[in-house]
């Protein structure tokens, strides 16, 4: 009789293991799919954030200017609040005499004045809020920082779109390059290397090369030739001319972009600095424990052979 029950409990035990490992399998299954789905495409080569900007307050303070001045007014942060910026060293006088433009209070959230309606009739959708971005768009070619970061300082002309700007990282943008009084213009000379059909070879597939020029009013030229030696690769290379009639040189308009960066991405996570302090103190307090856990399980044990 005993052993009947032993056997029955374990074969239920048996069934809630089996249970238990196909729902950590799925759930890895799900979890790791999008991963691979990225992994397995082109990747973007993106610029390195300089994140040393995130502990630097002055840095975090004029990068909050920065985006109430130029992307406010279009995107949101419904997410922050203006009495967050207490953590970046101002206080509520100063947030109301320089971040305050519309009557909002110190207490509301960053909204925007612009009706859906509007903005959807003059870019066609409304424009994303911004709180997180800075979280989603981190992908495997890196942070979404270094997204940020590089996007941002990847604007030229393209006089065949309807905002006149492109971008070498987001292909036709609906952005206009709301900061190009700072930086200036640019051009860009993009190479596209894709496969068409050789009708004189008996419709064999050959590779032919597109030259595109961007010129830093706009202009632009192409032209087109087969490639008839070499092993090419489909793909894309843009590469960007140096800015001309900017306020700022490329260097001084690289640190703004870096301040504004900084600022998007402590809005992602105004909590990360506490919640690094504290996990300090915690792994701090765990090794404590763990020691005294650990003699003291020496003296209880130290008698017994």
């Amino acid at each position: 009789m005993i052993d009947r029950i032993s056997a029955h409990i374990g074969s239920r035990l048996a069934r809630r293991l089996a249970a238990s490992l196909y729902v950590a399998l799925t759930t890895c299954v799900f979890t790791l799919a999008p991963t691979a789905a990225l992994a397995s495409g082109e990747a973007v080569r993106l610029d390195r954030f300089p994140t040393e900007k995130l502990n630097d307050e002055g840095s975090l303070q004029n990068g909050a200017k920065l985006f109430v001045n130029y992307c406010l007014g279009c995107h949101s942060a419904q997410l922050m609040r203006y009495n967050r910026l207490t953590d970046l060293g101002l206080n509520e006088a100063q947030i109301k005499d320089n971040l305050l433009f519309t009557g909002t209070k110190v207490g509301d959230t960053m909204r925007i004045a612009m009706a859906p309606a509007d903005a959807k009739a003059w870019f066609g959708a409304l424009p994303p809020d911004l709180s997180v971005n800075a979280r989603a768009r981190a992908s495997g070619s890196g942070s979404g920082s270094d997204w940020l970061y590089t996007y941002l300082r990847s604007f030229y002309r393209d006089s065949t779109r309807a905002t006149g700007w492109n971008n070498a990282i987001f292909p036709n943008v609906g952005m206009p390059h709301v900061l190009w009084e700072l930086q200036g213009s640019r051009g860009a000379d993009i190479e596209e290397i894709k496969p068409v059909k050789d009708e004189t070879a008996g419709g064999a597939h050959a590779f032919a090369r597109t030259l595109i020029s961007y010129g830093t009013d706009g202009a632009r030229t192409e032209r087109t030739e087969k490639i008839t030696e070499g092993h090419p690769h489909e793909g894309t290379d843009i590469k960007l001319t140096a800015a001309t009639g900017g306020k700022l040189s490329q260097a001084e308009y690289d640190g703004q972009i870096a301040d504004l960066t900084a600022y998007l991405t402590y809005m992602a996570d105004p909590s990360a600095k506490t919640r690094v302090r504290l996990g300090t103190w915690v792994l701090i307090f765990l090794s404590i424990f763990s020691l005294l856990a650990w003699w003291l399980n020496r003296e209880y044990w130290k008698d017994i052979k």
